[in-house]
């Protein structure tokens, strides 16, 4: 944090739009710090807000979904809903096209260029309902998924 010229003690509200340059400073120094690439500290993110943080705050959305499809075919409706009460959101969209019933292709859809923490988001998506989810970007708007 003070490397990125931020008070180490700050907190931030989840209702607190950030700064996508103010996050990418922050995330950027912590891969330098912890000597760990960008997908790396994605993944790490993606894990604890699935399985830590948004169980505290948005219980009453994960407890809608009993598995990570239904889930992650939820994101698109919570990111809409969720937002309303946050001023200046613009979270990312998504669109979603099955290649068959097990392989779900998931479109990002925002300029914010985060689909990086997408991946660890999903990734954390399947240890929050115990399954086995291979995920892989395939493009830079695009995320591919494998239910097994």
């Amino acid at each position: 944090m003070t490397q990125s010229g931020l008070n180490p003690k700050m907190h931030v509200l989840s209702t607190q739009d950030i700064d996508d340059t103010t996050v990418l400073n922050v995330v950027g120094n912590l891969c330098k710090v912890l000597n760990i690439t960008l997908p790396q500290a994605a993944d790490a993110f993606g894990d604890y807000w699935v399985n830590e943080y948004a169980p505290k705050i948005y219980a009453s959305f994960m407890r809608r979904a009993t598995n990570a499809k239904e889930m992650l075919l939820a994101m698109d409706n919570v990111h809409e809903t969720v937002t309303k009460s946050v001023p200046n959101a613009r979270p990312p969209r998504f669109d979603y096209i099955w290649e068959n019933d097990n392989t779900l292709v998931m479109v990002y859809k925002s300029h914010r260029g985060l689909i990086d923490f997408l991946v660890g988001l999903v990734k954390g998506v399947g240890r929050y309902y115990n399954e086995n989810l291979r995920v892989m970007k395939i493009a830079d708007d695009r995320v591919k998924i494998y239910f097994e």
